[in-house]
């Protein structure tokens, strides 16, 4: 049984593997030397030292909701654990006192 696999050239079952050479396999990116990993974002709350973030400020926080009115990941705006915990708490307040809206006008059908 192994004779058969290693003269078929198949791993584990049927398929053989490393049966077209590198130019057939498709086009690879062309890249020009540059890196796809984008740079980590910097938490605007630590570069402003904000100890508390305030529910009443509507401006600063309309930044950390999307169109849709969801709270934002952090993997996208870029703030630290700490204060995601703290701004989460702030939107949720403000969406409370019907400052923010917990949804969108178009969705809401007005």
């Amino acid at each position: 049984m192994r004779e058969v696999e290693r003269q078929s050239g198949a791993v584990g079952g049927g398929i053989p593997t490393g049966d077209r050479p590198p130019a057939d396999r498709g086009p690879r990116p062309f890249t020009r030397g540059r890196d796809f990993r984008s740079r980590r974002k910097v938490c605007s709350f630590c570069v402003d030292h904000v100890r508390e973030i305030d529910y009443k400020d509507v401006q600063r926080l309309r930044r950390y909701l999307s169109d849709r009115g969801k709270i934002e990941p952090r993997r996208k705006t870029g703030t630290c654990a700490k204060h995601q915990r703290r701004l989460t708490v702030a939107l949720k307040n403000a969406r409370f006192m019907a400052l923010l809206p917990y949804t969108a006008s178009h969705i809401r059908g007005s």
